[in-house]
């Protein structure tokens, strides 16, 4: 089974072959229109045969023993066809192989030099013959002949350049973008392994945010009521914070497998986010004995699920600061609704503190409510004095909910 030829194998095996029917074609045109290859030139016969013969030989010494272009093999090639298109004129069909492998034999201008001498042999077959001419046309004829073939060989070899230049210039072109697809290649398994590190770091920082505000916050719960039910003598009042309890522990439960599903709140599962608002203000009074209000200005709309779960849980921890460090005795919460942006205020009459103080390692639901609002690209503000209350701030975009 014979293996398919390919197609730039076929093109160098036909321009190896092309000197050779070239020669044998001049060589039978001249045998057919040169009257002296009669009988009675015997001598212009033999001199014509070795000629051709010796031409042949040596054109497969340099195209096949050598294996390729060559000065020396150029050189005498051109000797040859110049001395055979002085004995006929036509063998200047064969002396046009010059221009072919004049650049591929020859460096610098030396190519210049070898495409002028075969220039000159056309001039001289297309004339009719080497000078001393008998007519004035063919003495006029031969340098304008010679500067013709000269410019057009000049021409296509330009544009040989040309291409060879565009040709390499598109082979370093891809080179280049090969090199720089394995550069972006190796990029994004960077930027891949990168993504996954960042996508499990927040997803334990997630996971820290949402048992802190909700967890935590609901056993804290849990144990305060507990607390003030084993220390109460009233049954009826044990009862009561024993089921507070329990429901508590029981949000917490449910809490827990929502922060490792990272879904919506429970409180805005079945709620938007005023009515989740006002049940957990109103809630956090009932534990606290503590008098807290929710106000609303402006209308109010449906939020993106991030953004209403990001400023209830702000507001959730804002509250459990206020039960922990305030001692206040009133609470306003603040929901404003812009066209481009919601605000939490969350206000307490309580001690207040130093916010330029270093505070306790503890004090980790302020870090909680400011990253928060960071996520949503909004802002988390912090006012308080000593005696003088505490006012947190969240402003984040009022983006839409989406179509369900």
């Amino acid at each position: 089974m014979t293996s398919a030829v390919e197609p730039e194998q076929l093109w160098e095996r036909n321009l190896k072959a092309l000197p050779f029917v070239l020669l044998a074609l001049a060589t039978v045109i001249c045998v057919a229109t040169f009257p002296e290859m009669g009988p009675r030139s015997v001598g212009m016969r033999v001199t014509f045969g070795v000629l051709v013969a010796v031409t042949a030989a040596w054109i497969w010494q340099w195209m096949y023993v050598h294996d390729g272009p060559h000065p020396v093999g150029y050189v005498g090639r051109t000797l040859l066809a110049a001395a055979l298109t002085i004995i006929h004129p036509l063998f200047c069909i064969f002396a046009w192989i010059g221009f072919l492998d004049a650049f591929e034999s020859f460096r610098g201008r030396w190519r210049w030099v070898a495409m002028a001498a075969t220039s000159l042999i056309m001039a001289t077959g297309q004339t009719g013959g080497p000078p001393p001419y008998d007519s004035p046309w063919q003495n006029a004829a031969l340098p304008v002949l010679f500067v013709v073939n000269f410019g057009l060989a000049t021409l296509m070899a330009r544009y040989s350049m040309h291409l060879d230049a565009v040709s390499q210039a598109r082979a370093d072109t891809i080179v280049r973008l090969e090199h720089a697809l394995a550069e972006n290649a190796r990029l994004q398994e960077q930027l891949v392994a990168q993504s996954r590190q960042t996508g499990v770091r927040d997803e334990r920082e997630r996971l820290a945010r949402e048992i802190h505000d909700t967890i935590a916050q609901s056993l804290a719960g849990v144990v305060a009521q507990l607390q003030a039910a084993e220390g109460s003598a009233d049954a009826e009042d044990v009862r009561r914070r024993v089921a507070r309890a329990t429901e508590m522990a029981r949000t917490a439960l449910v809490e827990a497998r929502r922060s490792v599903q990272d879904l919506t709140p429970a409180e805005l599962a079945d709620a938007g986010l005023v009515d989740a608002l006002s049940t957990l203000v109103e809630g956090w009074r009932v534990d606290h004995a503590v008098e807290a209000s929710v106000v609303v200005v402006g209308e109010s709309t449906a939020l993106h699920p991030e953004v209403e779960a990001t400023l209830l849980r702000i507001a959730q921890e804002a509250l459990t600061n206020v039960a922990k460090h305030a001692s206040a005795r009133r609470v306003g919460v603040t929901l404003t609704f812009d066209d481009s942006e919601v605000i939490l205020d969350v206000r307490d009459d309580g001690a207040g503190f130093d916010p330029a103080a270093p505070r306790r390692s503890s004090s980790f639901g302020l870090g909680v409510m400011r990253d928060r609002a960071q996520r949503l690209t909004g802002t988390f503000t912090l006012e308080s004095t000593p005696g003088s209350g505490t006012a947190v701030s969240a402003s984040i975009p009022a983006l839409p909910r989406g179509p369900a």
